[in-house]
């Protein structure tokens, strides 16, 4: 895949994330032959062509709030030669979607949001800092700013029984999920973790 200044680089974290979104995948072609998938703030679209790439059977478009990194994501896709295949927008969170054809139709979102809470922002190692948006990794004052808001905004667009998969920081994993279970907006929640045991993506299933 390309990199630039524009999206944050690829981490191991986030192979955990794209292996929980092939999973349900895989659970979902048992009974929707085409699944719709959208991957939010999708950066330079390495989660959306990851899973086309090992699931070309998915209807999937990505999104983000960055010009930028949606410009380098189609590069990506054409680098790729998956240009035809998948889609790419630009807006927040899920706005490019935001019409009734959308609504309740979609059986995948997946997210790798900014949750680097902001007061850590000037600890973070420079190679990060120095060459990587800071709105890709800012999840505001307590670092779930954007998970909340996706966490809510997926209930309107998935179809019952669909899947929200999120990438979580480390330490986040357990409030994140009974935050989800509060909202009565899912009916269950799976966890996945790191070689250390520790929670760094999760998916849950709306009710």
């Amino acid at each position: 895949l390309l990199a630039s200044k524009s999206s944050l680089s690829h981490r191991k974290e986030t192979e955990i994330l794209g292996s929980l979104a092939l999973q349900c995948v895989d659970e979902l072609s048992s009974c929707v032959v085409r699944p719709v998938v959208i991957d939010v703030c999708t950066g330079c679209g390495n989660l959306a062509l990851a899973v086309l790439k090992h699931r070309p059977q998915v209807k999937i478009w990505g999104a983000d709030l960055s010009e930028d990194a949606v410009a380098l994501a189609r590069e990506n896709a054409a680098h790729l030669e998956l240009d035809d295949q998948v889609s790419f927008f630009s807006g927040d969170l899920l706005s490019p979607y935001d019409s009734p054809d959308c609504h309740h139709s979609v059986d995948l979102i997946i997210c790798n949001p900014p949750y680097i809470l902001s007061s850590n922002l000037k600890t973070m190692a420079p190679e990060i800092s120095e060459h990587e948006p800071e709105m890709a990794f800012n999840g505001g004052p307590f670092g779930i700013k954007i998970l909340d808001r996706i966490i809510k905004e997926s209930a309107q667009y998935l179809k019952p029984g669909g899947w929200l998969c999120l990438e979580l920081g480390a330490g986040q994993g357990p409030f994140v999920e009974k935050r989800i279970l509060k909202s009565s907006l899912y009916q269950s929640v799976d966890v996945a973790c790191d070689d250390e045991n520790v929670v760094r993506a999760l998916r849950a299933r709306r009710g």
